[in-house]
């Protein structure tokens, strides 16, 4: 079979205590022009909100998530999958053939296959990484509007010192995960 439409697929935010998993399918157009594609984490985030623009313009993507409620009913490896699944169905047109970052695939009916490293190897799934953090961070941002003492707005939802210290003070929110043990421990207080 000749591999005609191949889309990437990545996701942001699986480590967290707070807020969702979110992940992005993106299919490359033959001769798309995006330049500096890269892993997420390698890029500026001057470099990743242009880069985002010119993905939106120019692909066929699609973006979805698991919510908090969600991970800890299911555990956050099935949350991921799930959020992939979503991201690929949620595609305008099928992919023949799909490449999603990391060591294992989603169980679905999709032509697949993982890449460890993927986000820095395939530009579909450096497309996919860019969408899905710039995604989850604006999420995490407006949230910090709501909870401004958990410091959201600068660590996205990760266990930092300011993370954890507000976690002892004030207690987790609904968008914390309480089935992450760092967020357990003061559920029970």
């Amino acid at each position: 079979m000749t591999i005609t439409l191949t889309a990437g697929i990545d996701e942001a935010g699986r480590g967290p205590l707070a807020g969702p998993v979110v992940a992005a399918a993106v299919i490359l157009p033959d001769g798309h022009g995006i330049s500096g594609l890269d892993d997420s984490k390698k890029l500026t985030a001057k470099r990743r909100a242009k880069l985002e623009q010119e993905i939106l313009e120019k692909t066929i993507y699609s973006i979805a998530l698991c919510d908090e409620s969600e991970i800890d009913s299911i555990n956050i490896l099935q949350a991921t999958m799930t959020a992939m699944t979503r991201a690929a169905d949620g595609l305008s047109q099928k992919p023949d053939h799909i490449l999603v970052d990391g060591n294992r695939l989603p169980e679905w009916d999709h032509e697949a296959e993982a890449v460890v490293g993927g986000d820095a190897i395939h530009a579909c799934i450096s497309a996919a990484s860019i969408l899905a953090k710039e995604y989850r961070d604006r999420m995490m941002i407006a949230a910090a509007a709501k909870y401004p003492e958990y410091g959201w707005e600068r660590n996205k939802g990760y266990g930092t010192a300011e993370h954890m210290a507000a976690l002892r003070k004030h207690g987790p929110t609904p968008l914390h995960r309480k089935s992450f043990a760092p967020v357990a421990q003061f559920s029970l207080l």
